[in-house]
This record gives structure tokens, C-alpha cells and sequence, in this order.
């Protein structure tokens, strides 16, 4: 609860990395990553955002497209760039994370409903309600199947989908 603290300590922790190991290595990826987060955290969007290109960068030269980190790094520069208000811009990277995890994870897995959410969350605030709403819907139908409706991200997904309808 104390990003501003921890900020130097990340860091310090990167600055080791990048010596260590060069930006060859995804310890180093993930080094940036760490801050990028810190940074967004603090609401920090403009410093966070070369620091999310470049893990992403890093991830797809070391572990290509065929990865789940690099599916959370498209999808941590899309919140990024949606936290800017930057949505158009924010949505081809939430498309490709979904992709990503529907290949690797297929639909039976709780992080490709979160990209599903997410992906449909940047529509909504463009406005592009019709093209969300079966979004959230396949969100909550993967929620449901596999967390059951006892599970707090089913209750934001019957939240998400009903806000949908509503606008």
C-alpha cells in the first residue's frame, strides 16, 4: 500500500537486472514490469508507458506470441493506455491479448473471461455498446461455468453486463 516507497527499491531492482542480465533475459522483463505497475498504481501513466512498451517488446523477442506473459503485457499497455483516456489505441492490444489466451488457454480458463471483460470494458467506454455486450456474456458464461456463481469476479461480470444494458 505504499507504491511511492517501493518505487526506488523497483527501481534499484531493474537497474541490477539490466547489468546483470541485459534486456535479453525475462527477469529483466519482468523488472520492468514491476515498475510499470508501481507506476500505474500511482496513476503515473505517461512514465509507465515505455516501460510497458518495452516489456512487451522484450516478451515478444524472447517468448514470441505463443506466450501468457506476453498476453499480460498486451494487456497491461491496453489498461495503460485505457487509464489515458486513449481507448482506440488501447483496443487492438486487449484484441490481441484475447487472442492470445483463447489459443493457449482456450475458453476454459478464468484469465481469457478476464480478457474477454476487459476487451469489452474498452468497447463500452468508446461507446460501442452492441459490440461489447457479447463480450460480457461470454465472460460471465465462462465465469459461471468454471468459478460458479459463488465467486466475486462472476458477481463483476453479472455487474459489467447489466451496466452494459442499462447504457
Amino acid at each position: 500500500g505504499k507504491p511511492a516507497q517501493a518505487q526506488p527499491l523497483l527501481e534499484k531492482a531493474l537497474e541490477i537486472r539490466r547489468r546483470l542480465l541485459t534486456d535479453d533475459h525475462p527477469d529483466t522483463a519482468h523488472g520492468y514490469n514491476n515498475l510499470a505497475m508501481n507506476l500505474y498504481a500511482q496513476g503515473k501513466y505517461a512514465q509507465a508507458q515505455p516501460l510497458f512498451e518495452k516489456v512487451l517488446e522484450i516478451r515478444r523477442r524472447l517468448l514470441t506470441d505463443n506466450h501468457p506473459d506476453t498476453a499480460a503485457s498486451y494487456n497491461n499497455f491496453a489498461a495503460n493506455l485505457n487509464a489515458q483516456g486513449k481507448y482506440a489505441q488501447a483496443q487492438p492490444l486487449y484484441e490481441k491479448a484475447l487472442e492470445i489466451k483463447r489459443r493457449l488457454l482456450t475458453d476454459d480458463h478464468p484469465d481469457t473471461a478476464l480478457s474477454y471483460n476487459n476487451l469489452a470494458s474498452n468497447l463500452n467506454a468508446q461507446g460501442k455498446y452492441a459490440q461489447a455486450r457479447p463480450l460480457y456474456e461470454k465472460a460471465l458464461e465462462i465465469r459461471r461455468r468454471l468459478l460458479t456463481d459463488d465467486h466475486p469476479d462472476t458477481a463483476a461480470s453479472y455487474n459489467n453486463l447489466a451496466f452494459n444494458l442499462n447504457t
